[in-house]
């Protein structure tokens, strides 16, 4: 893994003090855990818009999170992408899902601490479905899942609880949509509180 602004010691500590002054001047609110856990995949919805990322970057920094991102190979150009990985961002071929998948397992295997950000409905559209990525990743890697969330309705984001993946994913999804019922993405209209798998 590439080194990123969450491990640039005086960056890290400029950007959080930031985070927390862009937080309060927008009426924005972090609460919830800092999970104490060295590695585990961090999900969060609803995502429903382009202010999502930085939003969610601003929270990250405030808990003192180390966190790696999962975008779209397009937000990775060049010139652009070089930054965006300083950022904590790793390039996905969608195409190749499955690949995906068993390479974030291997990279937690040989890890002794690592954070990965996986958006569970892999678009900011509306979606009806959420893709099962970030519970295999989970699953393979024997590490939980922490459940963060941005309310955009009350402007309070943060990491709700850790869950542990049971491999019953029918039942371990419907638990995890219980948590997220009733938080209120930007665009409400594009999350559905009764979203299924695939």
């Amino acid at each position: 893994m590439h080194l990123t602004i969450f491990e640039t010691p005086i960056i890290n500590t400029l950007m959080r003090w930031i985070s927390v002054l862009a937080a309060r001047l927008t009426g924005w609110r972090v609460e919830g855990i800092q999970p104490a856990e060295k590695k585990y995949v961090l999900i969060a919805a609803p995502h429903t818009s382009n202010w999502d990322f930085p939003v969610t970057l601003m929270v990250c920094f405030v808990l003192r999170l180390r966190v790696y991102w999962m975008g779209k190979a397009s937000l990775f150009p060049p010139v652009l992408g070089g930054v965006m990985r300083w950022l904590g961002g790793i390039a996905v071929d969608r195409s190749r899902s499955g690949n995906l998948v068993q390479s974030t397992v291997d990279a937690f295997h040989a890890s002794d601490r690592l954070t990965v950000i996986v958006p569970p409905e892999g678009t900011r559209g509306k979606v009806t479905h959420w893709k099962t990525g970030f519970y295999y990743i989970a699953l393979g890697a024997g590490v939980p899942i922490a459940l963060g969330y941005l309310d955009f309705g009350r402007k309070v984001g943060g990491i709700g609880k850790m869950f542990m993946p049971t491999g019953d994913i029918v039942a371990d999804m419907q638990e995890i949509r219980r948590f997220y019922a009733g938080i209120q993405g930007k665009h409400p209209q594009q999350f559905e509180d009764n979203i299924q798998i695939r």
